[in-house]
């Protein structure tokens, strides 16, 4: 099987025509990317300008579209792992996608797609509503936040890694994707800087790569700062995309040998 028929059958067949079918489902995930950037927008007139211009953060309206347009993609491709393999265990037919001939990673990767996939189309109308909104992105800062955004993915594919270990081995119940999926809109530097949070919130944050990843986008995009001017948050990021990737990769394969070695792999 070639990559592209196994992207057309993860993506559009598993993704995209299942998702599309449940229509009330899909109609309300829209309107839960839209109805956010207006909420936020909406208390920005009236509070968040102040609050974050004495946190030198600029323009809140700004600020939060950032924040919303890249957080689904840390939050959604962890969690959309998780669930897929948890639906494939209760569907029985986890066995059938691991000895597949894309393998047990290559299950991994091509489920993390469509969360991608879907995530992409969200960013794109939440960028598109903060610009009706009246924030303006620079073209100068769009390699830089290429390249952060790249560093942002890995990292998340390495933590979903370690997300679907976890799925693997208990069946139910998932901390590191409920911590992701609850968590990082409050302390990944998505709404409100990191700032405003009490000190061991604050430390708790910057252990968390989307933090530094929206500080970057939101320099790059907003501000237009270059690769020089934002080396040290690639280099936190670079790091962090290298300790997920290694962990996961690792924690997801020993996990898939231990369940199939205890016979299992398919039970819920």
């Amino acid at each position: 099987m070639s990559v592209l028929s196994k992207l057309y059958a993860y993506l559009y067949i598993r993704g995209f025509k299942v998702w599309i079918s449940y229509k009330t489902n899909a109609a309300l995930t829209m309107l839960s990317w839209i109805i956010p950037v207006f909420t936020y927008y909406f208390t920005g007139t009236a509070l968040g300008n102040k609050i974050v211009s004495v946190l030198g953060g600029g323009n809140y309206t700004a600020f939060v579209v950032i924040g919303l347009a890249f957080q689904g993609y840390v939050s959604s491709t962890i969690t959309t792992v998780s669930q897929r393999l948890r639906n494939e265990q209760l569907y029985g037919t986890l066995e059938y996608y691991v000895l597949s001939p894309s393998g047990v990673l290559g299950f991994l990767t091509y489920s993390s797609l469509w969360g991608f996939a879907l995530n992409s189309i969200n960013m794109i109308v939440i960028l598109a509503i903060g610009f009706g909104l009246g924030v303006r992105y620079s073209p100068f800062g769009i390699m830089t936040a290429s390249i952060i955004f790249i560093l942002l993915l890995l990292s998340s594919f390495g933590i979903a890694a370690m997300s679907g270990a976890v799925v693997m081995i208990t069946k139910q119940g998932n901390p590191i994707a409920f911590f992701f999926s609850t968590f990082t809109a409050l302390m990944g530097n998505t709404v409100f800087p990191v700032t405003a949070l009490p000190w061991y919130l604050k430390e708790l944050s910057y252990a968390i790569p989307l933090t530094w990843a929206l500080q970057g986008l939101r320099e790059s995009l907003l501000e237009g700062a270059g690769i020089g001017a934002l080396s040290n948050i690639i280099y936190i990021l670079l790091a962090f995309t290298l300790i997920t990737l290694l962990l996961g990769l690792y924690l997801y394969t020993k996990a898939f040998d231990k369940a199939r070695k205890d016979g299992t792999l398919s039970q819920y």
